[in-house]
């Protein structure tokens, strides 16, 4: 349907109709409430990319993966964080321009290319990396408003929302240290993101200050080598007791893994999750978790992208601190009969 169409039904030029439809003078009240009825009557909408043209915006926000898009079917967060991101879109008539892509290379090329072509109003950048490219086209004249998701370290200025995983690491070492463990292993992600950075540095630092003995076993995010890293620090002759995995995925994994090579959890080696999710709450045993609203997450990203948009001055902000979730697979290291409740744990 379209405004010929309209004017062809009321009887006026099309001139007239775009002047009604968009309420500008030009036209008697008369014909603007004639036009407006029959737009009415014809199931009228106007055209998006007409739309566009016209202001100069697209209404649609853009995000690029460099992941397996095979991973986006099991890892839950970022199913998650989008749904949040959708539900504020959704509220101001906004759409989400998702690009998958193989490699970092790809994502920023996809990005220069939506900034030559204005193809989006506005771009989030996810997974940073210390020295990141795509931060650094994000920061020239003449680029698209930018949310980075991850710390105002990396950021270079640009807007940024984060949460403390320097915090939650160290919540969940002293929590296992309150339990007796001695020997605990970190199943890490990808080491040139920022993020996983920050934790390992946390991790090692809390490590230290605590006397403990840390192992760091290094993944993709898969729960293949999140069942490959288990075994590596479970088949050690000084095997860990306690192990906190990157995301959730790999946590579940890593519980079948434990149990494949015969141990038991909690009573032999303790599981923690990063980032809670259902999968958590439905494995056996349940699995603490440190635990975030990924979806408000994503929605508080969303917030900070419009606000850019309507003209906001960038800003550095930080989303809730992940805390922690006690369930049944975390308990005393092995040859400790009990031990206190860790300040701040949850259950």
């Amino acid at each position: 349907m379209t405004i010929t169409d309209i004017a062809e039904r009321a009887g006026v030029s099309i001139g007239a109709v775009s002047f009604a439809l968009n309420g500008r003078p030009g036209v008697s009240e008369a014909t603007r409430e004639r036009v407006l009825s029959v737009a009415d009557e014809l199931g009228w909408a106007p055209s998006t990319a007409a739309r566009s043209l016209a202001v100069s915006t697209t209404e649609t926000f853009g995000l690029v993966l460099a992941r397996d898009p095979r991973m986006l079917g099991v890892e839950t967060f970022y199913m998650r964080f989008i749904a949040g991101m959708e539900a504020e879109l959704a509220r101001r008539g906004y759409g989400l321009l998702l690009q998958v892509v193989p490699s970092p290379a790809d994502e920023l090329a996809t990005i220069a290319k939506w900034r030559a072509a204005r193809r989006v109003d506005g771009i989030l950048l996810v997974d940073l990396a210390v020295d990141d490219p795509r931060v650094t086209l994000s920061s020239e004249p003449g680029a698209l408003p930018t949310v980075v998701v991850g710390d105002a370290a990396v950021a270079n200025g640009l807007t940024s929302v984060s949460t403390d995983d320097d915090a939650a690491m160290r919540e969940a070492v002293r929590h296992l240290a309150m339990l007796g463990h001695r020997r605990i292993a970190r199943v890490a992600g990808v080491d040139r993101f920022a993020h996983t950075q920050s934790r390992d540095a946390a991790f090692l630092d809390e490590m230290g200050t605590l006397g403990l003995q840390p192992l760091l076993a290094r993944t993709d995010y898969r729960p293949e080598s999140g069942a490959v890293a288990t075994r590596s620090v479970l088949e050690r002759d000084e095997r860990a007791t306690a192990i906190i995995y990157d995301n959730d995925v790999m946590a579940v994994a890593g519980l079948s893994t434990a149990m494949e090579l015969g141990l038991s959890v909690p009573q032999d080696v303790s599981i923690i999750a990063w980032d809670d999710s259902v999968l958590c709450e439905h494995t056996f045993p349940k699995l603490t978790a440190l635990s975030r609203d990924v979806g408000a997450y994503g929605s508080h990203v969303a917030r900070r992208l419009f606000d850019l948009v309507d003209g906001a001055e960038p800003g550095a902000f930080l989303d809730a601190t992940p805390r922690l979730v006690e369930r049944a697979s975390t308990g005393p290291a092995p040859g400790v009969a009990s031990a206190a409740r860790p300040p701040g744990a949850h259950t």
